[in-house]
């Protein structure tokens, strides 16, 4: 399972900044809008101690973090949903995504352009929310005359589509974002192949200068939207630095905050296997099933499944003491069996953030 986060708001704003600071990688980082036009597509590690402790425990060779994927899209500008911009090829890469990051510039320096001639935060936001409203509003009303012809053939749930596709229309000509429509899951089911740029969480990232405001809030439309504020810059010069040199700026980096609200964005939780050969994170959604939770390793772990031996982390690494373990984490895993703390799981079983799991097939 690899979800896809896009980092998405005006030209020249921080975007490629943002990304090159949580992938590492060498991107075309510009003082002029449109330095990127194709999508630059990045892995992202998801920090996480936990990793290291078991590892520790069961002497892996291999340390494995969890990850997802950022794609850093090029900048929309005003109009976009009319192509301005070459916003109808952007608006489309913002649909292949499943959630949005929102870079909005908060800082001053006039040797940095801004595509509208100054900074104002507020104008920003509601210029990309504008556009992503319009672009939603012109996918519903393509698709609403199209439910009309199936409504004259008899197509099944036609008639339901219709009802929820008016609910949000009537939302985003409100000029608010879809996902206040309050539409249930088995509706939204009906409408996702749709994709809506408004139905996707968001994140806003408030690109600060020095620190200066981390714990900056914005309320759009009467509804709070998470945020995280960070210097962009600061941080894409730690991402330059060799590890030693990193480490020293380790307490200062918001990235693991970033990081981390990213991951939450998606209802994102974390399984874990281990042994001497690696420890390894697993990244599945939130009230996934052990079968389902198996298939992101092999399909057979869901297809073939049989039970899952689990047990939390913290609870495992009890059993890892001279007193109980000689070698590994196959002791531990005995030891914790003996004990009564190894539970074996159904397939109906939920699992949980921090579950350590062995699959039977």
């Amino acid at each position: 399972m690899s979800p896809k986060i896009g980092i998405v708001g005006l030209p020249n704003v921080g975007k490629s900044t943002l990304f090159k600071a949580l992938t590492r990688e060498k991107v075309n980082v510009a003082n002029f809008p449109f330095a990127t036009i194709d999508p630059n597509i990045g892995i992202v590690k998801i920090p996480d101690r936990r990793l290291d402790k078991l590892a520790e425990m069961s002497k892996s060779k291999k340390i494995i973090p969890a990850a997802i994927e950022f794609v850093d899209i090029a900048g929309l500008v005003k109009d976009a949903h009319k192509g301005a911009g070459l916003g109808n090829q952007f608006l489309a890469h913002i649909r292949e995504v499943d959630a949005i990051v929102e870079v909005v510039r908060d800082f001053e320096n006039s040797n940095i352009i801004h595509v509208e001639g100054n900074v104002s935060p507020s104008r920003d936001i509601e210029t990309i929310q504008l556009e992503l409203v319009m672009a939603d509003l012109q996918t519903l009303n393509k698709h609403l005359l199209k439910i009309e012809k199936d409504l004259k053939t008899g197509r099944k749930y036609a008639q339901e589509e219709k009802i929820i596709l008016e609910k949000v229309k009537t939302v985003l000509e409100a000029g608010d974002l879809a996902v206040r429509a309050n539409i249930s899951d088995s509706q939204l089911g009906l409408i996702k192949d749709l994709h809506l740029l408004t139905l996707k969480p968001l994140l806003f990232v408030f690109n600060i200068s020095n620190n200066a405001d981390k714990n900056k809030q914005f309320d759009y439309a009467n509804h709070k939207i998470k945020s995280v504020a960070l210097d962009l810059q600061f941080e894409a010069e730690i991402a330059e630095m060799n590890e030693d040199e990193a480490k020293e700026f380790e307490q200062s980096s918001r990235l693991p905050d970033l990081i981390k609200a990213a991951y939450d964005l998606l209802d994102l939780i974390t399984y874990f296997t281990t042994g001497e050969d690696e420890t390894r994170g697993w990244t599945i959604k939130a009230g996934w099933t052990a079968p389902q939770a198996g298939s992101v390793i092999h399909t057979d772990f869901e297809k073939k499944f049989i039970k899952a031996e689990v047990i939390n982390w913290q609870k495992l690494l009890e059993y890892d003491s001279p007193s109980t373990v000689s070698s590994g984490q196959s002791n531990c895993w005995s030891n914790a069996r003996a004990k009564g703390f190894l539970r074996t799981e159904g397939k109906d079983y939920v699992v949980e953030d921090g579950d350590v799991i062995e699959f039977k097939i």
